[in-house]
């Protein structure tokens, strides 16, 4: 795409004048929590380590590796910067857990909460020209009440949860914007039009002497369309058509993962003709939505053959290596037959969102989960998730939101009116910022309002899932039989409404490879004949069941203790990905509309 620069954090709003800050720190532990009380911020102690960032302490790519619980931890770093009339310098953060505390040059930029999503603060009066000192604090805990998605909450890693993440673990950035700009984009397809509908706020727009949006649409470089509107108070729309028959003579270019076809957009603000701001974007013209049972994808029925994506990497964690690691995993994916990903309990750094729009994979977002119910929890998941909705709107890879996974955090959900009410209203938030794709509320069990009814089932043979669920589609979605360990499909209260049905999480093979001490699901397997004797018995048994439209395997790689991936924890193929590609890629022989 004509927006993409490597390594660029945010690769729907690009724009030209940025610094990344990412490389050598310097870092304290401030486990008596004196740093803020003894002016960390503004005269940093003398006695520090050295971290490279973004990577977390407790990872070797860190420099640091110390896996050991520190609740609050320091970084500081100089830059170099010069203010410019009529600009603006925005310091970003693309994720850092969890409580973040800014500074420059010992004066206080703000404070964020949250540990997955973007935040950003205007630092343009706290700067001066040429050497700055940008100070962070950040505070983590093993607090069940924070969304932590995998991250452990006990000294030591157990079944599937891992090594805690704490502090920065994304990229740090600066931009320099003018003092009019584009503050967020949010792009909608509408097919049936032919259009795509933008919606901006302008940051700093005065419109006293009135401003002009204008976008330029094109494809692979032939120009599509040139839209012009003046600039609203609060949110700025647009629409713009994407009909050109110098594209395509069928109209407009659908996104697929068959054929995940793109545009090219320019968006400007402008004023009496100059230029106050600009930047590159793209999007896919593609929808998501459900018909009488079966998920369409641009009007046509798509079976998702999905995998589970942790998101983990040897010797970083949750931080990828770099760019071209992200670009590996998801080749990687696609040579063994899949065409989709549920990124697990974590939001992936937003690069690979634009590689999955590049390379057509279709993505399930879901939310870090909270392990404990309370009003606080429900206050910090809210809010977080939220924000992760509206940040990665405008990805046509991403078809569907899971914002709660095997009841994690709603523990008593299934009877609990309370827990039930919490899932019901972010279902409906979530539907009021994104009404345009499926919401699953719950994955795995014990639904209460969802658009897709997903099921978890580890069983280790074909013939015991096909005996569990090929003639039992009625009786499970009324509860009166438990489809996985005693779990009931949906909560007391809620019914089955022929929502599609999708086997979300499945297999879990364990193999080895000779690693010890290790964890997975069922059985080990010994060699790569049995691992691909059983991925085959049971791909095959849900592929042939009648009233099921997709499933997703656990999972893409090994991760720390868990050994249950299809790659090594250093992405090398533990099995024939050709084998594997070859069940998935098997005709589909339930009728599944």
């Amino acid at each position: 795409m004509a927006a993409h620069v490597t390594d660029y954090p945010r690769p729907q709003l690009v724009r030209k004048d940025w610094t990344d800050l990412n490389g050598e720190w310097d870092f304290a532990f401030d486990d008596r929590n004196a740093g803020e009380a003894e002016g960390w911020y503004s005269s940093f102690p003398g006695k520090t380590l050295r971290i490279q960032v973004p990577f977390t302490c407790e990872t070797e790519r860190s420099g640091i590796h110390d896996e050991t619980p520190h609740e609050h931890v320091w970084y500081c770093r100089k830059f170099t910067a010069a203010r410019h009339a009529g600009h603006r310098c925005i310091l970003h953060f693309e994720g850092c857990d969890y409580i973040t505390s800014v500074w420059v040059n010992g004066r206080k930029a703000g404070t964020h909460t949250g540990g997955y999503e973007r935040f950003s603060f205007d630092i343009t009066l706290l700067l001066k020209d040429g050497e700055n000192i940008l100070t962070v604090r950040a505070d983590d805990s093993f607090s069940t009440e924070q969304p932590r998605g995998k991250q452990r909450w006990e000294p030591e890693s157990f079944a599937c949860w891992y090594v805690q993440s704490t502090g920065i673990w994304k990229t740090v950035w600066l931009e320099e914007v003018g003092d009019i700009h584009i503050g967020s984009l949010y792009l909608t397809p509408k097919l049936a039009e032919q259009t795509l509908a933008i919606a901006c706020c302008i940051d700093g727009a005065d419109l006293d002497a009135p401003c002009l949006l204008e976008a330029d649409c094109s494809f692979a470089g032939i120009p599509v369309s040139h839209s012009v509107t003046s600039v609203q108070p609060g949110t700025t729309k647009l629409e713009i058509s994407v009909l050109s028959p110098k594209v395509t003579p069928f109209g407009i270019k659908t996104w697929s993962p068959a054929d995940p076809a793109l545009y090219d957009l320019t968006l400007r603000v402008t004023r009496g003709g100059e230029v106050l701001d600009e930047a590159a974007s793209y999007f896919g013209m593609r929808e998501i939505r459900i018909d009488n049972g079966v998920v369409l994808l641009n009007g046509s029925p798509l079976y998702q053959r999905l995998i589970l994506d942790q998101g983990y990497w040897k010797g970083s964690g949750l931080t990828p290596p770099d760019e071209a690691a992200l670009i590996t995993d998801i080749d990687r994916i696609h040579a063994l037959g899949f065409n989709g990903l549920r990124k697990h309990q974590k939001i992936e750094d937003e690069r690979f969102l634009y590689w999955c729009d590049v390379k057509g994979m279709l993505v399930w977002s879901e939310a870090p989960a909270a392990y404990q119910f309370s009003a606080e929890a429900v206050s910090a998941f809210t809010a977080e998730w939220l924000d992760i909705v509206k940040q990665n709107y405008s990805h046509p890879c991403i078809i569907t939101w899971t914002p709660f996974n095997e009841s994690w955090g709603v523990g008593q959900i299934e009877t609990d009116a309370m827990q039930q009410h919490f899932s019901e209203s972010i279902y409906h938030l979530t539907h009021a910022v994104d009404p345009t794709r499926p919401v699953i509320c719950n994955d795995g069990w014990e639904h209460t309002v969802s658009d897709i009814v997903t099921l978890h089932d580890y069983t280790e043979k074909g013939e015991d899932l096909t005996k569990r669920y090929a003639d039992n589609k009625e009786a499970i979605m009324r509860t009166e039989l438990y489809h996985c360990d005693g779990r009931s499909a949906f909560a007391n209260g809620f019914s089955y409404r022929g929502q599609p049905v999708i086997l979300s999480e499945y297999g879990g093979i364990a193999f080895a490879g000779g690693k010890d001490g290790a964890w997975g699901y069922g059985n080990t397997v010994r060699n790569e004949a049995d691992f691909l004797s059983r991925y085959d018995a049971i791909t095959t048994a849900i592929k042939e069941l009648p009233w099921v439209c997709g499933y997703c395997y656990t999972q893409v790689s090994d991760v720390q203790q868990e050994i249950n991936g299809l790659l090594s924890e250093d992405r090398s193929f533990k099995v024939d990905p050709e084998k594997i590609r070859e069940i998935n890629e098997r005709p589909v022989t339930g009728r599944f509309i």
